[in-house]
């Protein structure tokens, strides 16, 4: 990786863990649903996030020893097929939405195959949302993501530059729209017209299977429109999370979980 990459991702990484702890401390001070338990500092609910942070930890392990290197690798066996006009600044916004829409159906996908359901399902046992939900995934999943990216990025000859800038908004976005911030109404329906929102991806997590298989655009709301998968459920503060007929387990259970018949 060249130098100008290279600072790319430390950049990417600074801004994530601000806008991380910035996001993290408001929804504290600011909550839109109620906390569970004694509130956002009480033990339980610290060991919900240590559980998801643990989890976060294995996944940001594999991002230089594996990730990276396999979209690396990807960009470098591309074939060069892009006509002029997709390059510079067109080029990259190109590419973010067309990243963002293939990212909706592999979304979608996690939620229809089994095989893949039984990986992301570890994302969806969460009790509660907050910031630390969006941080919560099997590794197994974001094994499987490297993959299906390094697929599309062969196909469509993504440039790397693409792939990492689209992978920080991703991350921003996902930490939004997971966590528990109060919105003023009129903002957060002005948002939703464009990005998806707190209110409506928290419909997605409900405990109730229709609406989980439901609401799977990521950073652009349109998706679910275009698509007909956008949920009529409006979020309730009392709204029940997780996973319809199951229980959260704890961090080893969570682990093993996807390889057990």
């Amino acid at each position: 990786m060249d130098s100008s990459l290279q600072a790319l991702v430390t950049w990417k990484s600074l801004a994530v863990g601000a806008w991380l702890g910035a996001l993290f401390l408001a929804e504290r001070l600011f909550p839109a649903a109620p906390w569970p338990g004694s509130g956002p500092w009480s033990p339980g609910n610290w060991r919900r996030v240590l559980r998801n942070a643990l989890l976060w930890a294995v996944n940001l392990g594999l991002s230089p020893l594996v990730v990276l290197p396999l979209t690396a690798w990807a960009v470098a066996v591309a074939p060069h097929w892009r006509p002029g006009w997709w390059q510079g600044w067109p080029g990259l916004m190109l590419d973010l939405l067309l990243l963002d829409f293939l990212i909706y159906w592999w979304h979608r996908a996690n939620h229809e195959v089994p095989l893949l359901w039984r990986f992301h399902r570890v994302h969806h046992l969460d009790r509660f949302l907050d910031t630390s939900s969006a941080l919560r995934f099997h590794f197994g999943e974001v094994l499987l993501s490297a993959l299906a990216r390094a697929a599309v990025v062969v196909a469509l000859g993504f440039p790397f530059a693409s792939v990492l800038i689209f992978e920080g908004l991703l991350l921003v976005v996902t930490i939004f729209h997971h966590s528990n911030l109060r919105l003023p109404t009129a903002v957060e329906r002005a948002l939703a017209l464009a990005v998806v929102t707190p209110s409506i991806h928290w419909v997605h997590h409900r405990r109730v299977r229709r609406d989980t298989d439901s609401n799977y655009s990521t950073i652009l709301s349109v998706w679910d429109r275009l698509f007909g998968s956008r949920s009529a459920t409006s979020r309730d503060p009392a709204m029940p999370i997780g996973v319809e007929g199951q229980e959260e387990a704890g961090i080893a259970g969570l682990i093993v979980g996807p390889f057990r018949p």
